[in-house]
């Protein structure tokens, strides 16, 4: 008779079911594992072996056989390790396996028996609290698997002998709670910046709507700085939106010390990121840079530095949210709804367009430049503005601008707007003007009679995309939530159409 032992197989932040049976029969000593086993899988029998071993335990001289369920998903990691143990001491009556049934199990296994740590406890515990199961994982997970809920039970051993104790009732483990990890209150601040009060008022905007934000300006103009600083104007994630970043986190093995923030992320890949890096893939297919930014910001240094093809392969996750990795043996999905913040020379010296530099190369330098970053990647970004170089006498004696503390007072506000017009017209998961449906942003923009004459006239003279279109609308309807007002006035459209004409190198 085989026992049996649940635990997960994961498919991006999905968490698959997977029955791990046990059979032992009479037979010379073989461990066999089946159910299209990795590498690490494989590794388990070993692995597991010496922990029994350790633990005061060891195997029959018989014949031993694990499936893993269902035969035809591809099992990877080394989450398994546990569960084939488990099942083994149940198999040998080492420990009740009528306990074991209401139980998902993960954990590695090191040689002398402990428990060690491994990614995606969160999804596992979200998935097993989902089928009124309890958690068996390693004493370093136990905070993070105690997110899935207040009534899931969770066994969070640090090894084998101390999960045999408490399943007999000798020495119970604490449940683990969940911790908090504490935002960083010490990061940069808007009040850093002196002038630029253009690009502060589009950074406002963009944060205000979750707008896609593109600056070009000369080295040492403070698009950087503008950039890092935009997290401090965002407001805090929602519960929901918090789980399924720590998710994605978890999975990736960048949850760090078992807490969960309120802090949108922020990811910047240096511009020598390859393709699998910044969109995910590898052999595990691992999340990458543009789903860990999900609910959060991905900041694109040196735009143009970026392989074509890399820059080119965010379009599909810039428009629907979720990065689809198809493999010959695996289609993975991962949600990727960031906002993307750019920042880029006019040209290769970096100088074009500053008042008294001639470039020697003339304007076939800033062309050639800016052409790496292709027409379809672009239209996909609804603010574009130029940032001048600021003197050394601009600095001198400038007063302070704005703090993040006050700009992100109207942020919120604004975001709030937006949250309850979404709501009313039954659309929850809508939280920002950026991500609302083509065929809703007219009815919510409603432009008067003007404005539509000017974006007729926009259209016309600087042949606008119907995406760009659509976008100027999006960017017009936050900057009329900045201004708490209800309707969309042409100083609002104006306004708009000054960022996407900037794109459109007019």
């Amino acid at each position: 008779m085989a026992t049996r032992i649940t635990t997960v197989a994961f498919q991006g932040i999905d968490a698959v079911p997977v029955d791990v049976q046990v059979q032992i029969t009479p037979g010379m000593f073989k461990f066999n594992i089946v159910g299209l086993p990795d590498k690490a899988v494989g590794e388990s029998r070993e692995r597991v072996r010496a922990a029994l071993i350790a633990s005061g335990l060891s195997l029959p001289i018989k014949h031993i056989t694990v499936n893993l369920a269902p035969a035809d998903l591809p099992k990877e990691g080394s989450h398994y390790d546990l569960p084939i143990a488990l099942g083994v001491m149940a198999a040998i009556g080492a420990i009740p396996g009528d306990m074991l049934e209401k139980f998902m199990v993960l954990g590695e296994l090191a040689l002398d028996g402990r428990v060690t740590h491994v990614d995606g406890i969160l999804p596992a515990a979200i998935a097993a609290n989902a089928r009124d199961l309890g958690v068996i994982c390693p004493a370093s997970c136990g905070a993070e698997a105690a997110w899935a809920g207040e009534d899931i039970e969770i066994i969070a051993i640090d090894n084998l002998f101390a999960l045999v104790n408490h399943l007999a009732g000798r020495q119970i483990a604490a449940r683990p709670q969940p911790v908090r990890a504490l935002p960083n209150t010490s990061g940069p601040d808007l009040s850093d910046l002196r002038g630029q009060d253009v690009a502060r008022r589009a950074l406002e905007v963009a944060a205000a709507g979750g707008h896609n934000f593109l600056m070009v300006g000369p080295p040492g103009s403070g698009k950087s700085m503008l950039a890092q600083r935009l997290p401090s104007i965002l407001p805090p994630l929602n519960p929901r939106e918090m789980l399924d970043v720590s998710m994605i986190a978890s999975i990736a093995g960048a949850l760090k010390g078992n807490g969960l923030s309120d802090r949108r992320p922020f990811r910047a890949p240096h511009h020598s990121a390859s393709m699998a890096a910044l969109v995910g893939g590898g052999l595990r297919v691992r999340p990458g840079e543009v789903s860990l930014a999900h609910n959060g910001v991905l900041f694109l240094d040196e735009l143009p530095e970026f392989q074509p093809q890399t820059l080119d392969s965010l379009r599909q996750p810039l428009e629907s949210g979720e990065t689809v990795i198809a493999r010959a043996n695996a289609r993975v999905t991962y949600p990727s709804r960031f906002q993307l913040v750019a920042a880029m020379n006019p040209c290769k010296c970096g100088m074009a367009g500053t008042p008294g530099h001639i470039c020697r190369r003339g304007e076939k330098c800033a062309g050639d430049y800016q052409g790496r970053v292709s027409g379809p990647f672009l239209d996909r970004i609804d603010i574009r503005i130029d940032v001048p170089a600021v003197s050394a006498s601009d600095m001198i004696g400038a007063k302070p601008g704005e703090s993040s503390a006050v700009v992100a007072e109207r942020v919120a506000r604004a975001r709030e707007i937006q949250r309850q017009r979404f709501a009313a017209l039954d659309m929850p998961d809508v939280h920002t003007n950026s991500a609302a449906p083509v065929n809703l942003i007219e009815q919510i923009v409603a432009p008067d009679a003007e404005s539509q004459a000017l974006l007729l006239k926009a259209a016309d003279t600087f042949s606008l995309s119907a995406r760009a279109y659509h976008r100027v609308l999006k960017v017009a309807r936050t900057l009329a939530d900045l201004a708490g007002s209800d309707t969309v006035a042409r100083p609002h459209i104006a306004e708009a159409l000054s960022y996407r004409i900037n794109m459109a190198g007019a």
